[in-house]
């Protein structure tokens, strides 16, 4: 995808990586519109910069979800890339019988259907503004799982292979499908630790590396891979997975 004058909207784009792209984007002369839940947030980054808009969107939220899509229609006709970013994390004890359904459903909800109905609901305004680009949020850990987080693993694997499928259903259709893969960054995702832990990696420098590639046209496969996620990402094609699930499942 060219990296300039393209409009793009950037769920979860309030906070951690999606702030972050959307201020990267913003910065090199694209029309950006923030969706997140807060009011305040999305006033608080739009202010911030100058030009950039916002919508308030609630994922789970079907009334929410309806809004906002007649929205864009109507304010933003021009809609040429898709971020699909928003998404939630949480630990889940399995064995001991705490995982809740409840909280199983809110992961789903959030990280796997609100992307295919925001998809469906966008993807004929994007096919009539060809060339057009879908990037969507996955993990590198869609590919070598946690196992105190199952469900959020799940979710992104669940990603990764309808990603394949739809990119290959648009491929004469003139729409980019990218697969967003992050390694353990900088951010909230999990609660505030992972924000100062060390052993992740700084947000500023992952969305640095994946504008790089971005602009470089680095995106085999089309996925968006920075170097610290491909020990995770290529783990089953050669003989590392077990070595890579032992170091994040230590026992």
């Amino acid at each position: 995808m060219r990296m300039t004058d393209h409009t793009i909207l950037v769920t979860g784009g309030t906070s951690g990586i999606g702030r972050a792209l959307a201020e990267a984007f913003h910065a090199r002369g694209n029309r950006v519109i923030v969706a997140g839940r807060r009011r305040d947030l999305i006033d608080e980054i739009t202010g911030a910069n100058q030009g950039m808009a916002g919508i308030v969107l609630d994922v789970r939220d079907p009334l929410s979800m309806d809004q906002a899509v007649g929205r864009l229609r109507e304010e933003f006709p021009d809609l040429d890339v898709l971020v699909n970013n928003a998404g939630i994390s949480r630990q889940q004890e399995l064995a001991a019988g705490k995982a809740s359904f409840a909280t199983s459903r809110e992961i789903v909800e959030t990280n796997v259907l609100a992307v295919l109905q925001l998809t469906d609901a966008l993807l004929p305004l994007l096919l009539r503004q060809a060339p057009a680009t879908i990037v969507t949020t996955t993990s590198g850990l869609a590919f070598v799982p946690r196992s105190n987080f199952p469900t959020y693993c799940a979710s992104k694997a669940f990603l990764h292979s309808w990603l394949q499928s739809l990119r290959h259903q648009l491929r004469d259709k003139g729409v980019e499908v990218l697969e967003l893969a992050p390694p353990y960054v900088q951010t909230e995702l999990a609660g505030p630790q992972q924000l100062r832990d060390p052993h992740a990696m700084p947000l500023a420098d992952y969305v640095a590396e994946v504008m790089d590639l971005l602009e470089a046209g680095d995106t085999p496969d089309g996925e968006i891979l920075v170097e610290r996620v491909k020990t995770l990402r290529y783990a089953e094609r050669g003989a590392t997975y077990a070595a890579a699930y032992a170091m994040l499942n230590p026992s």
